[in-house]
């Protein structure tokens, strides 16, 4: 009998602390977009999560166009996009949507040509013949005059392209267009275009996955995908004649030129960051290079979540930056930090 009583003493003393007792909260962030800084964010969410257990993840990469999207809707609380929002786009939001730079990434022009090795060079000129459908084999004498030292083969070009709305593709036409004027008035730029020629991938990841598996192809992707597939780029004359290959030190010396231009600029807490880096001018400038932002309402709906948010959009700004480069992308440069933490702080909660 009294074991009997004990038993139920300790059942309704263990039943009170359950319900007395807070369970640790978790706040759960929900986002979609760019495959570009996929790989980046992915080491991000993880050791922020680390740091502070009290928030999880959630990250579809699904292309910039789908985080735009899903932003728009108000059905994530941050969208990721290598494409900026024109004005008339931001007009529609629901809300005020703020750009938060992230990090810089070099776009790689990717190739799969057995025997060539990974000298590969390419005028701007070439590449957008490739894409356009005029420059059909790899022994083309347009590619043959600037690649002497390299045996190319009689063999077609097979041209990769993403199919769903990406920013990477937005990155890579917004470059064709600014160097050739047949490209920008036929096909443009854009998250999504009209493909003159070329075969369809759903992601970078499925893009890079065609490319290994097909000779003679060749396509495009965030510097960090090449690298971590072994796989050849090209390097591509820049407008100061130069042919350069993608790196941390060729992306930042894109970056350092945009600076050049901004200095003397007065910024505030409303400072615009939609700005295009390709075909930049310079010694060792690589030119396909791109900023990726994070989309956030300046006005938040959830307090919680709003403030969480901005807390690791604090911690990705001033601690992620040296975990940046050694996943191959390029930290914002150092004269934007104070000004990009005065766009986050001026995110909102409701009272």
């Amino acid at each position: 009998m009294l074991k009997h009583l004990l038993k139920s003493i300790l059942a309704l003393v263990v039943a009170f602390s359950a319900v007395a007792a807070p369970a640790s909260a978790e706040t759960a962030l929900k986002g979609a977009g760019a495959t570009f800084p996929h790989p980046l964010y992915s080491k991000w969410f993880r050791d922020y999560q680390a740091e502070d257990p009290s928030v999880t993840f959630s990250y579809e990469a699904k292309g910039s166009g789908e985080g735009i999207r899903k932003i728009l809707a108000r059905e994530v609380d941050f969208g990721a996009s290598d494409k900026f929002l024109t004005d008339e786009e931001l007009k529609g939001a629901p809300g005020k949507l703020l750009h938060i730079p992230t990090v810089i990434g070099a776009v790689a022009v990717i190739y799969n040509v057995p025997g060539v090795g990974s000298g590969l060079k390419l005028t701007p000129q070439a590449l957008a013949g490739i894409y356009q459908g005029k420059i059909t084999r790899w022994n083309d004498p347009v590619l043959a005059g600037v690649n002497k030292k390299v045996r190319l083969p009689a063999k077609e070009i097979v041209v990769l392209h993403r199919s769903d709305g990406s920013g990477t593709t937005s990155i890579f036409t917004d470059y064709l267009s600014s160097v050739d004027a047949s490209w920008a008035k036929q096909t443009g730029k854009g998250a999504t275009v009209v493909w003159p020629v070329g075969v369809g991938a759903k992601g970078s990841s499925a893009l890079v996955k065609q490319l290994k598996e097909i000779p003679f192809s060749i396509g495009y992707a965030e510097i960090a995908y090449a690298l971590e597939n072994d796989l050849a780029a090209a390097a591509l004359q820049n407008g100061s004649g130069e042919f350069v290959k993608p790196s941390v030190l060729s992306t930042l010396a894109a970056a350092a030129q945009v600076m050049k231009k901004l200095e003397g600029k007065e910024q505030g807490a409303e400072s615009d960051y939609r700005l295009s880096l390709v075909n930049q001018q310079g010694k060792g400038v690589y030119p396909i290079v791109g900023l990726t932002w994070l989309l956030v309402y300046q006005e938040q709906r959830d307090a919680v979540k709003g403030r969480k948010l901005v807390e690791f959009l604090i911690w990705q700004l001033r601690k992620a930056e040296k975990m940046t480069s050694t996943l191959h992308y390029t930290p914002l440069p150092s004269s934007w930090a104070d000004q990009v933490e005065k766009s986050i702080r001026s995110i909102r909660m409701p009272q």
